[in-house]
């Protein structure tokens, strides 16, 4: 899967046991984990054991985000519910590669693979409610706010409030047409 337009080229590609050294390096990134409600600092041997014991889980995807051969990111789709269709989304971008447009064209290929592929209903996510980066991105993607968690997660010795967002499959193709009519209107002019 690849995308791009404006910003460098960027494609999703499952996660391999030969990432894992990158997922540490993120998930040791106190600054990146603090903004997913975990603790940072796992073990590179918990990592792999969890790798291997999520391996064939239809329950999740995990996708490494890559742009020009360089691994950007990671992207997540997990508490794949298949009776009620729906799932929740993660997405951490290295902070090296932040600010670039990543995060966006990740996120808009991870919903079409949910919405196209998987035929989720719901896609929904956690976000702290002090991360305006990420909640910006969210919202321009077609994400809204179902509602608040207050204290709902201790992080750096203070209870954080957390905002869960979604969006609906029939959401997410009403703004896919849109945007494909606006491109049709603009190449006319």
């Amino acid at each position: 899967m690849s995308g791009g337009s404006h910003t460098p080229p960027v494609r999703l590609r499952p996660l391999e046991r030969e990432d894992l050294p990158f997922v540490h390096q993120l998930n040791n990134n106190a600054s990146v984990m603090r903004y997913w409600f975990e603790e940072p600092y796992e073990a590179f041997v918990e990592l792999c054991d969890l790798y291997g014991k999520h391996i064939h889980d239809q329950n999740e995807r995990r996708f490494i985000i890559e742009s020009a051969d360089a691994k950007v990111g990671l992207v997540e789709l997990v508490e794949i519910d298949y009776i009620h269709r729906r799932s929740e989304f993660q997405i951490i971008i290295d902070p090296a590669y932040q600010g670039q447009g990543h995060a966006t064209k990740a996120a808009k290929l991870a919903m079409e693979y949910a919405f196209s592929v998987l035929n989720l209903y719901k896609l929904y996510l956690i976000v702290d409610k002090e991360n305006a980066k990420a909640i910006h991105i969210y919202n321009k993607l077609g994400f809204y706010t179902e509602g608040e968690l207050i204290d709902e997660f201790f992080i750096n010795g203070s209870y954080r409030t957390a905002i869960r967002m979604c969006i609906f499959q029939h959401q997410y193709f009403a703004s896919k047409q849109d945007e494909k009519m606006s491109q049709q209107l603009q190449t006319r002019i």
